[in-house]
């Protein structure tokens, strides 16, 4: 890809002192939406882990200070500002948190009721399967003009808009399914609608993160947003497949409810859920997403880190394929599967809460290049284990290695994006992880009917081994996350 560095400006200092906003800026009285500068990042070869929310009531305090109460800052001009109020006591944030948790447990319930009530009611695995590809289609054609709409559009009314949309979708649905007329058009365009609207409130609400949050506070606000979506996950399947047992409607019914309860919430969220945009020449969308790919193609760090991230999702993709087909071939149930994938998600779930604590001792390079290793050595006894506890129990470690990847990815995007760019590089993130998905399990499909499912899951593990062997000698890597772009 060949950079054009006309339609953007300058980027290429990480540092704080180009292209991102200084929290002390007095146009942002808030101090919440940009950056912290350059005097925070003493050591540009680790990523200063410093942002997770101070935590008075539990951590011991140092021997010289007579009460728990935090010391006071200092502003430029002599006055004592406040401390900032902890992310419990942040009413703006608890609101966004929840009415996001909703609307994500809303959309992981649909997500299983899709498929499932067409399978019920049309008797059609491919009916079923053409649905569940119509849901999570847009997660690949959607993301990049989608990112570019969050940054172009007031993001609280995006958020608004869409979780309006898919209670009205799910409302639909709900009363195609009720009046017995199932008709096959209808509810893929409804699931691709949905499906939509889920992933522009997605980059709305990633992209808002830092409005309601001080600087200091992101790594907890992240932490707080991957534990969520970790049981959105896990909470959202069971409910799903649960409610379409009493009745192929109930899912959607339960959905439009989650969703509305989701736009009430958000409702309450107070001020501006982004910086105020210069008054320039509005571009056309093509041109922002291409300004968006070009961006990301100068962040060398993240442009390894996704790679990295990329790789890894394909072999876990093909591990999970091998891994049923395993317990498949040893006379095992589905039930046992099942044991297995929650087992990963409560790891994940795991991860996901100390994965701030992780970040703060762990530069992003030695989490990028441990965590790649751990999964490389994990992966080597799957080949042999058939028992779904053992397997459930690597799984689960598996899983708590992602969650703590996901919160320090999360944090590094939010640092090093501005706020202009914010959506479309949380879109081409997610683009890139998620999209790397679909090709895991065709590979790994062949690779079982040829060699089996133990000589399949060695040769991931070998490839995953590479990957981490590649990060290690990786010259962006190596450079660390505020190097300086070419």
């Amino acid at each position: 890809m060949k950079p054009a560095t006309d339609s953007l400006p300058d980027l290429t200092d990480l540092t704080g002192q180009s292209g991102l906003t200084d929290p002390t800026d007095p146009t942002d009285p808030t101090g919440q939406s940009g950056l912290t500068g350059q005097t925070e990042l003493t050591d540009p070869a680790v990523l200063p882990w410093l942002l997770a929310e101070q935590r008075t009531d539990s951590a011991p305090e140092k021997k010289h200070r007579p009460t728990a109460q935090p010391e006071p800052v200092t502003e430029p001009d002599g006055e004592t500002a406040a401390p900032p109020v902890p992310l419990r006591r942040n009413r703006d944030y608890r609101l966004l948190w929840g009415g996001a948790g909703l609307s994500l447990l809303a959309g992981r319930a649909t997500a299983v009721a899709y498929p499932l009530a067409v399978l019920w009611a049309t008797r059609s695995p491919s009916d079923a399967g053409l649905v569940g590809t119509a849901l999570l289609l847009p997660q690949l054609v959607v993301q990049l003009p989608g990112g570019a709409l969050v940054d172009r559009w007031d993001r609280r009314r995006i958020m608004l808009a869409t979780g309006l949309g898919q209670a009205a979708v799910a409302g639909v649905v709900a009363a195609l399914l009720l009046s017995g007329h199932v008709w096959l058009w209808a509810l893929l365009a409804a699931a691709f609608v949905e499906g939509t609207l889920g992933v522009l409130f997605q980059l709305a609400e990633r992209a808002a993160v830092p409005a309601v949050v001080p600087p200091e506070q992101i790594g907890a606000a992240m932490t707080g947003n991957e534990a969520r979506t970790r049981g959105a996950a896990i909470a959202g399947q069971p409910l799903g497949s649960g409610l379409v047992t009493l009745g192929s409607a109930l899912p959607f019914v339960a959905a439009a409810a989650g969703q509305l309860a989701a736009v009430a919430c958000l409702f309450g969220v107070r001020g501006k859920l982004q910086q105020e945009r210069k008054d320039a020449p509005r571009t056309a969308l093509a041109a922002e997403v291409r300004a968006g790919l070009v961006w990301m193609w100068r962040q060398h760090f993240l442009r390894a880190v996704m790679a990295a991230v990329a790789v890894s999702n394909i072999l876990f993709q093909g591990l999970n394929l091998a891994v049923m087909s395993g317990i498949q071939s040893a006379g095992g149930t589905e039930f046992q599967v099942g044991v297995v994938l929650s087992l990963s998600g409560a790891g994940g779930l795991v991860g996901a809460l100390s994965g701030g604590r992780w970040t703060e001792r762990l530069s992003m390079r030695a989490l990028v290049i441990g965590g790649l290793a751990v999964w490389a050595l994990l992966m080597v006894p799957v080949a042999v284990l058939r028992d779904p506890y053992a397997l459930g129990a690597i799984f689960a470690l598996s899983g708590y290695v992602g969650g703590v990847f996901n919160v320090a990815g999360g944090v590094y995007l939010v640092r090093i994006a501005p706020d202009s760019m914010r959506g479309r590089a949380n879109s081409l993130a997610m683009l890139v992880g998620g999209g790397a998905m679909a090709a895991g399990p065709v590979a790994a499909g062949f690779a079982l009917e040829g060699l089996g499912p133990t000589r399949t899951i060695l040769g991931l593990s070998l490839a995953m081994a590479v990957t981490a062997l590649a990060a290690l000698i990786s010259p962006a890597l190596r450079r660390g996350p505020f190097a300086t772009a070419d």
